[in-house]
């Protein structure tokens, strides 16, 4: 169902205007002339969204105590202020008595859009956030984004959680497989029980079966427990374990085999009741193929696979995953959560993210760290391409030197395909708006779109939408 919004200004021009452009991209509009009506409105079904100007004529509130009642009576309720005579200050009153986003008149209609799209996203992450919070804690790792890999990731983890079964969770470095194998044992039955997570590298190190079965006692010598045992009645992550030996391997092989071993020293048999969960960034079928894998361990744990995607196929999420992991890691260094601007976030969404989410951490802790003193303003596409690596990284695309080395003609054409691909990506598919930003007829666009040789459907299949 499309997304509800409501809008209150006193101008009837201004309201149809903003209400065909909603209603062109897929929403669904409500107007209301007054504070009145504006009540009325949410009290009868509360919108997505409030769209809301500050100057009310014929009203019994102007906007900014329209928005006070709003925000006392709907807390989580989003609104985005407009205004044709805003001041700083307004602004600044408008988004300390919550309101999300606050856009002057005359508005360009992108402007508009991304600002309705960042405001709908994040209520939409902090529903997921209570929700998840109501199940597991307010302490808890959150699987973030609505793109269609994410959802589908996150039924998949859902529906596994209430299950016993082993998962094996692949992905690129970074991508978030730890965060997710910690997500199926917060919804499942162990939750109260310990996660443990080895890394599988470690083993090559002297003293890897103690990690592994333990060590009983001896002279000079304590007790150790291994982590199946520390497991037992919750999970065991054994992370990245395409690295494991195939020595270390064949001993899990054992263990698994019967949910029992012995410690290092030890005469009796300790058995286990504990699910294991395996992540790696290798292809294991293809390791088993070529004899670097055993290949009973990887049928074992292969029991359900699972795919975390790499983060340059989800950029729908990006905006999403910057403002959690900025209210996040702002939040642990005791410092204000920073905006940052639609040019920011665009330079972000188009950046190659070889490092996936966990680079996307480093970048916003880099972005804390640097940010212009002043908290109202809002960090710029400069500062993320410093923090990207020094300005050229932001702009650069896969087949950059490739194309550096062909004749003008071929080079100019293979760039307007990037380009017009970048601000696809950026509108989330959304032909008409990509047009009207980057100043194309929309006909034009799409045959502009075939003669490049880019199949749409295909496209945004990969990138989520």
């Amino acid at each position: 169902m499309a997304h509800d919004i409501l809008i209150v200004d006193d101008e009837q021009d201004i309201r149809t205007q903003i209400a065909g452009i909603l209603e062109d991209c897929g929403y669904r509009t409500r107007q209301a002339a007054n504070s009145s009506e504006a009540m009325e409105a949410m009290a009868g079904r509360q919108p997505a969204l409030v769209v809301l100007d500050v100057w009310l004529g014929d009203s019994e509130m102007d906007g900014l105590e329209t928005l006070e009642i709003i925000r006392r009576d709907y807390p989580d309720q989003q609104v985005v202020m407009i205004s044709g005579h805003a001041t700083f200050d307004m602004a600044v009153s408008a988004t300390k008595m919550g309101a999300y986003d606050f856009i002057t008149k005359p508005f360009k209609t992108d402007v508009l859009l991304h600002n309705v799209e960042r405001a709908l996203r994040e209520q939409h992450l902090q529903e997921e956030v209570r929700e998840l919070k109501k199940r597991v804690g307010p302490q808890s790792d959150d699987v973030i984004g609505t793109s269609q890999v994410m959802v589908h990731l996150r039924r998949q983890v859902d529906q596994l959680a209430a299950t016993d079964s082993r998962v094996l969770i692949s992905g690129p470095p970074g991508s978030g497989k730890s965060l997710v194998a910690r997500a199926i044992h917060r919804g499942s039955e162990r939750p109260k029980r310990r996660l443990v997570t080895l890394n599988c590298a470690t083993l090559e190190t002297e003293g890897g079966d103690a990690v592994l079965f333990g060590v009983e006692p001896a002279k000079g010598r304590p007790r150790a427990v291994g982590v199946f045992e520390k497991a037992h009645g919750g999970t065991l992550v054994l992370d990245e374990v395409g690295s494991l030996s195939p020595k270390a391997q064949s001993k899990i092989v054992g263990i698994l085999q019967g949910n029992s071993f012995r410690r290092i020293g030890g005469a009796k048999l300790i058995d286990v009741d504990v699910r294991v969960i395996a992540t790696t960034r290798l292809d294991l079928k293809a390791e088993v193929a070529a004899g670097n894998f055993d290949g009973e361990l990887y049928h074992r744990l292969n029991v359900v696979p699972l795919e975390v995607p790499p983060l340059h196929s989800r950029r729908k999420d990006i905006a999403a995953l910057t403002r959690y992991l900025m209210a996040r890691i702002a939040s642990d260094r005791g410092q204000h959560a920073r905006v940052l601007s639609p040019e920011a976030l665009a330079t972000l969404e188009s950046y190659g993210w070889p490092g996936n989410v966990s680079e996307l951490c480093n970048v916003i802790e880099r972005l804390l760290l640097t940010a212009p003193a002043d908290p109202s303003k809002p960090i710029d596409s400069h500062s993320v391409a410093m923090a990207l690596g020094g300005g050229r990284a932001a702009a650069r695309w896969e087949n950059e030197a490739e194309v550096m080395n062909q004749p003008l003609r071929d080079a100019r054409e293979a760039f307007e395909k990037e380009y017009l691909l970048f601000h696809v990506r950026r509108f989330g598919g959304n032909i008409s708006r990509t047009a009207e930003f980057i100043g194309m007829d929309r006909a034009a666009l799409h045959r502009k779109l075939k003669m490049l040789g880019v199949n749409l459907t295909d496209k945004a299949q990969r990138m989520g939408v």
